[in-house]
């Protein structure tokens, strides 16, 4: 069973579908789906597992299909540029590893749940958005991944539940206090939700 992840968010972001353009077989979807197939064995294996196990086969997965220092960067916002290159190390494994928590905390245990890939992506400038859903016995949740190639291939760089709330502008908005705080109270307030999210 899937725990509460991704509620509610009174954001405003863009909608991902204007003036797009689709790709069958774009390489931009193989990262999304390559994440989804070890979520799904995590889930199946859940139990067995235990958290702990279940955080350490997700970790490399989702740091070879997301672009972590990217979202970190950009949930930080505009501070980011006055922070040294030791804040921004520190910050990136700490949102890393509170990422890699939410899911493998919320993404427990298996009951038929399934994650449906599109085989095509769709230009948003430079970018590409590829779509998906989480189909269970009582819902389909969309799920649409903002791909960027950062030099080493294409890598998560957003993610936005329902097509349009953006997990970037959510933790911007969810670190804004500590952000003016300085880097050393924006890592402390990171780690305690992954701290919390790591209690069995």
């Amino acid at each position: 069973m899937i725990k509460g992840w991704f509620r509610a968010v009174s954001l405003t972001a863009a909608l991902l579908t204007a003036g797009a353009v689709a790709y069958a077989e774009d390489p931009a979807v193989a990262p999304v789906q390559s994440f989804y197939d070890a979520l799904t064995a995590n889930m199946k294996q859940g139990k067995a597992l235990g958290l702990k196990g279940r955080y350490d086969r997700l970790k490399p997965v989702l740091e070879a299909s997301f672009d972590m220092p990217g979202m970190t960067r950009l949930s930080v916002g505009p501070a980011w540029n006055k922070m040294s290159d030791a804040e921004h190390a520190a910050l990136t494994r700490a949102l890393t590893r509170y990422t890699v928590a939410s899911y493998a905390a919320n993404f427990n245990s298996f009951d038929g749940e399934k994650f449906v890939v599109e085989p095509a992506a769709k230009d948003r400038g430079a970018d590409k958005v590829v779509f998906s859903k989480l189909v269970t016995k009582d819902q389909t949740v969309t799920f649409n991944y903002l791909m960027r190639n950062n030099g080493s291939g294409w890598k998560v760089i957003d993610i936005y539940l329902e097509g349009f709330v953006s997990q970037i502008l959510k933790q911007r908005a969810d670190f804004m206090a500590s952000v003016a705080k300085g880097a050393p109270a924006l890592e402390k307030q990171i780690d305690q939700l992954a701290d919390n999210l790591m209690k069995e």
